[in-house]
């Protein structure tokens, strides 16, 4: 059975403008078909709790909703917006941002880079979004380019 890397960004939004959520549902849905690549989380404890908490999701519904249904996109959304108790415009921007300003620890900055091949510099990346990005791909090119 092939497993596949998540390659939706967590800088991705959906249609309720929910930062990571589309993410959060390509992980989880590929973990419950076992299709996952090895190392990666369907359900983390980094951006994909935030993201639940962020908008009021309960971890364990949403997993099961998931494995049960095997929804497509469009269609977690709508189970989200029936369910997420704060999908309001002031929680969905104050995840968004709290999204987009997380830096990674330099221990983890630094590995990533690393493996890419670029030099921890000033012009280097420092914000998770995208170094997870060069890990996603790495990983991608690795599995599947090589």
């Amino acid at each position: 059975m092939s497993t596949y890397v998540p390659l939706i960004s967590s800088g991705v939004a959906g249609p309720l403008g929910v930062l990571h959520l589309p993410r959060l549902w390509q992980k989880s849905s590929l973990e419950a078909s076992s299709k996952l690549a090895t190392g990666y989380p369907g359900c983390g404890k980094g951006y994909d709790q935030m993201v639940l908490d962020g908008i009021g999701l309960d971890r364990d519904a949403t997993l099961a909703f998931i494995k049960a249904n095997k929804p497509t996109y469009p269609q977690f959304e709508a189970w989200v917006k029936s369910n997420a108790t704060k999908l309001d415009a002031a929680s969905v921007e104050t995840l968004n941002a709290a999204i987009k300003g997380y830096n990674h620890d330099d221990e983890t900055r630094k590995c990533i880079l690393s493996a890419n091949g670029i030099p921890d510099d000033a012009s280097a990346p420092k914000d998770a979004i995208n170094l997870n990005n060069l890990d996603d791909w790495k990983e991608f090119h690795d599995a599947v380019l090589k």
